[in-house]
């Protein structure tokens, strides 16, 4: 006969578990759009962790779609390579030759690594990029950039597909283009915005390696409408890599997207403090308090 203590964490586990049972209950069925990037992209154990949480959110009856970036793993091929990168106003110029690699890079070697994260942690992922199904139709956002893409048509249906399999779909931000044969990169986050909105997603999560959007004095606003953002990017309240990422919060709540957070992913288990708890890890924006 075997006897077993109480231990005080699992006591703190089964009430953590049982806490979060209304917020489960609250985003059955829910679709939510994670960019996934930053430092945890370059770290086992972050990636492991963040995997973890995917299957988690899958197994309680969310539908999770991972959106990934992977500059600083483009970029180390294209030196690899010996390719040199030109810029224009702080973004890369993208002609053929560094399209082809950014494709090689964030379809294969990136793509990949995600869903054999998720898979390792016993979940089902399927990576696809903005091309497959014409998930993503692209054109030129700024004619000196060459193939950086701007997103004009979503066809989202092949995520959706995914979805009634149980299968979490794990997108890289290239996309087809307007003309045969044309290949665009895409901005992460700019991708994450375009595929939440076509889905009219409940939450779009962007995670980031800094606490969220800050006001005047430096700290973190939890909670804010758009109305209240756009005031803070006008006055310049919000500025420098922050305005891209509150641009797309924005477009993406016109789109039809219930809420977004820009949270700290450095933070741990991040989604699952946003979704599964009070107290969130980030900035909450969203049109109605």
């Amino acid at each position: 006969m075997k006897s077993r203590d109480m231990n005080t964490d699992w006591i703190a586990t089964a009430r953590t578990l049982s806490e979060a049972l209304p917020f489960m209950q609250r985003y059955a069925g829910a679709i939510v759009v994670v960019k996934f990037g930053g430092n945890a992209m370059g770290d086992d154990a972050a990636m492991a962790e963040f995997a973890r949480d995917i299957v988690l959110m899958r197994q309680v009856g969310i539908n999770p779609v991972v959106v990934h970036g992977g500059g600083p793993m483009i970029n180390d091929m294209l030196t690899k390579l010996g390719i040199k990168s030109e810029f224009v106003r702080g973004k890369r110029v993208t002609d053929k030759a560094t399209v082809q690699v950014v494709e090689m890079v964030l379809t294969g070697l990136v793509n990949k690594r995600i869903v054999q994260a998720i898979m390792d942690e016993g979940g089902r992922a399927v990576g696809l990029s903005g091309k497959d199904d014409d998930l993503m139709v692209c054109e030129a956002d700024d004619p000196e950039l060459g193939f950086v893409g701007r997103p004009v048509e979503m066809h989202p249906q092949v995520l959706r597909d995914l979805f009634e399999a149980g299968i979490i779909p794990v997108v890289a931000p290239v996309a087809t283009g307007m003309l045969p044969n044309e290949t665009f990169n895409v901005n992460g986050d700019t991708a994450a915005g375009a595929i939440a909105g076509a889905l009219k997603a409940d939450r779009l999560l962007l995670l980031t390696d800094v606490s969220g959007v800050k006001d005047g004095n430096g700290e973190v606003v939890t909670d804010m409408t758009p109305e209240e953002l756009r005031a803070m990017i006008d006055d310049g309240t919000v500025a420098g890599g922050m305005i891209p990422k509150t641009e797309t919060a924005l477009k993406a709540i016109d789109d039809g997207v219930r809420a977004v957070v820009i949270l700290d992913g450095r933070v741990p288990n991040a989604c699952l403090l946003e979704l599964f708890t009070e107290h969130g890890a980030g900035s909450l924006i969203r049109p109605k308090r």
